[in-house]
């Protein structure tokens, strides 16, 4: 493994995502279902607020190290399964995550929203977890 390898940056960006999605499945939403409806907007607000740069920090990491692993090694199986796995993740949440969010801040149907939501987002952690097994098959 070296630094100027697009695999050895893969990996290290791949599991940080991973970390980033098991902590919004397993602490981070199930948190948010337990907010009271009268401090719902609050803390809907507070969360948008601090998550937005946390996605930017990975989401634009991982996008540019899937290009750069993608020309560096384009024959390669763990590319492809890299490849599939963040696109599932950036895709989910661009197209799904994102606007339920949107939609969450003023939202009478809360719960109903939360549990699409989490449907979601167990999406997004598979192709979290999938981009990482593509990064170990490139640096193994």
């Amino acid at each position: 493994m070296s630094l100027t390898d697009p695999s050895t940056w893969l990996l290290l960006v791949a599991a940080a995502h991973l970390g980033f999605q098991l902590t919004v499945s397993l602490v981070v939403y199930p948190a948010l279902r337990e907010v009271d409806a009268d401090a719902w907007p609050v803390a809907h607000e507070r969360h948008s607020r601090r998550i937005a740069p946390l996605v930017g920090a990975l989401y634009v990491p991982l996008v540019l190290v899937l290009a750069a692993a993608a020309v560096a090694q384009p024959d390669a199986s763990g590319t492809w399964l890299a490849l599939v796995g963040g696109a599932v993740s950036v895709v989910t949440t661009a197209a799904i995550a994102a606007p339920l969010h949107g939609r969450l801040g003023t939202a009478a149907e809360r719960t109903e929203l939360l549990r699409a939501l989490g449907q979601a987002d167990v999406i997004r952690t598979v192709g979290a977890a999938v981009c990482l097994m593509g990064a170990v098959l490139l640096v193994a």
